[in-house]
């Protein structure tokens, strides 16, 4: 589960995910969602915003877990685990981001209804400055528009692969962003 297919150029229906109360605190406008480290209580909204996203992003690529297996991951790994963020606007997690290691861009999901609004500008520019070592990630060949928005955002492909080293066996990139060195000074 580490394709990143949600991005500003993926697909655009879908319903938001609800999340609960406690968002509301910090939460951002409908239309400008508020970018914050996701809490324990992110974890089912965020799981549904991967489901819906990856549903509508990658219809044909054939998932590996069933939606349960997602929403305990979310619960059990991904949240507590790795640096995850999530977007909220008004009262819904919208987006989730999640870096892990040093270097790892593990996972961009964006509810469908959010595409080409900025979101996925706003995490990746997040991602960034978090990790300003440069930043890593995969995702499949068959995912068009994640690989114009990486491209977009300065990644270069360093590897393709035929997918026998993911759960899903569908052929994959793996991409890199490394930060532009500064000129030398004289």
């Amino acid at each position: 589960m580490t394709d990143t297919p949600a991005t500003d150029s993926a697909p655009a229906t879908g319903d938001t995910a609800a999340s609960s109360p406690a968002h509301a605190a910090g939460a951002g406008a409908a239309d400008h969602p508020v970018l914050r480290r996701a809490e324990a209580t992110d974890s089912e909204a965020a799981a549904e915003v991967w489901l819906r996203s990856y549903g509508v992003a990658l219809p044909s690529v054939r998932r590996a877990h069933s939606d349960e297996a997602v929403r305990e991951w979310f619960r059990h790994v991904v949240v507590p685990d790795h640096e995850t963020w999530v977007a909220v606007a008004g009262d819904a997690v919208v987006g989730v981001l999640v870096l892990a290691g040093a270097r790892e861009l593990d996972q961009l999901y964006l509810d469908p209804r959010w595409r080409g609004r900025g979101l996925g500008d706003r995490f990746m520019e997040l991602a960034k400055r978090r990790r300003p070592a440069g930043l890593e990630l995969w995702t499949f060949q068959v995912n068009e528009p994640a690989r114009r928005f990486y491209e977009r955002h300065g990644f270069t492909e360093v590897l393709r692969t035929d997918g026998r080293g993911n759960e899903e066996r569908e052929p994959d990139i793996r991409y890199a962003w490394r930060p532009e060195e500064p000129a030398p000074t004289s």
